[in-house]
């Protein structure tokens, strides 16, 4: 059984009474420090299983993907939530990541959606290097 919190944040966090599919056993395992690979169609509730434990963790999620659209509507979406939330992706202007990389540096993001091509970048790796990095998470490998 998950942890009374993260029920509660699924809930008022997130608005769901309910896991569907198999999120509940994943996030259990997630949370547990374990690695998993989890294969669900489009809609199939898969995002939540990497979100979900970032609300529980004290470092930061990271969330690999290189779907920019993806990365701008999870991020606007979990910032309406009231998840400090953010991506580090070509869309954005210099000053847009100039401002979010301050930020990171002074650990006020939960959730960092991150292209591949800035996540090989040498000072995006020294930055992480100085971080609690509690989960990382990629989202959808092509």
């Amino acid at each position: 059984m998950l942890s009374y919190q993260a029920k509660e944040n699924l809930k008022k966090i997130f608005g769901f009474d309910e896991y569907k599919n198999n999120q509940q056993e994943i996030i259990k395992e997630v949370v547990k420090g374990k690695d998993i690979l989890t294969v669900m169609p489009t809609g199939g509730g898969k995002s939540l299983c990497y979100q979900l434990p970032a609300t529980l963790f004290d470092g930061l999620t990271l969330v690999v993907s290189p779907l920019i659209a993806l990365m701008q509507s999870q991020v606007a979406q979990l910032q309406l939530l009231g998840i400090k939330a953010y991506c580090l992706n070509s869309s954005n202007s210099d000053d847009e990541n100039k401002k979010i990389i301050t930020m990171l540096k002074s650990n006020e993001i939960k959730l960092l959606y991150i292209a591949p091509e800035r996540l090989i970048k040498n000072e995006i790796i020294d930055l992480l290097k100085t971080k609690k990095i509690s989960l990382l998470a990629i989202d959808e490998a092509h």
